[in-house]
């Protein structure tokens, strides 16, 4: 998404104004442009790589160390799976389906609240809750995801309506759509996944 910035506050604020322009381009495209599900697609899958990235890292964290952080968390991943829906749904639509507009902008609605909660309320207690160096390392994990995400270019053909497709959304929350590392590669993975 963007260059490397700093702490997982700055990663994770950088995410959000990338979000944000993601959206713009989405709706500024005529309705015909093919573009549109292109950015849709990238849409999507930036979106699910920076909830996975917040879940893996900054949940964690909060649970430990900021004051009602279980809830707090509970909270995030609860908007994150109203996200996810509604990625399901726009992976189903082609750009010029009459739903398509309306699923982008209540996507951006589900996404805007969230996002302002979190670098209003939530980003400050975390700065206060931890030191700047833990603060450092989990922006070094956000970065190091946003670096070995790899999501698909372009929107792959669509299975025949009696056979349903698994959608990008559930590849990447199965991990069949995460990225794999390389010889020499050092991937951080989550506890109990190997």
């Amino acid at each position: 998404m963007t260059e490397p910035v700093g702490d997982v506050i700055a990663e994770l604020v950088a995410d959000h104004r990338e979000l944000e322009a993601l959206f713009r381009e989405v709706e500024l495209q005529p309705v015909d442009a093919p573009r549109r599900r292109e950015l849709a697609d990238r849409l999507t899958a930036e979106l699910v790589r920076h909830t996975a990235s917040e879940e893996r890292h900054l949940h964690p964290a909060m649970r430990e160390h900021v004051p009602h952080g279980p809830a707090l968390a509970d909270k995030e991943a609860a908007d994150h799976a109203r996200s996810e829906q509604l990625l399901k749904h726009l992976e189903g639509l082609s750009a010029d389906d009459p739903d398509f507009n309306d699923t982008v902008a209540k996507l951006k609605f589900a996404v805007a609240a969230p996002v302002r909660e979190a670098e209003h309320d939530l980003f400050p207690a975390l700065t206060t809750a931890l030191p700047p160096e833990k603060l450092e390392a989990l922006g070094r994990m956000v970065r190091r995801d946003r670096e070995t995400a790899s999501p698909p270019r372009s929107r792959p053909p669509r299975p025949p309506a009696s056979r349903p497709s698994p959608g990008r959304c559930t590849a990447y929350a199965t991990g069949a759509a995460r990225p794999r590392a390389g010889p020499g590669d050092q991937v951080a993975r989550p506890e109990g996944d190997s």
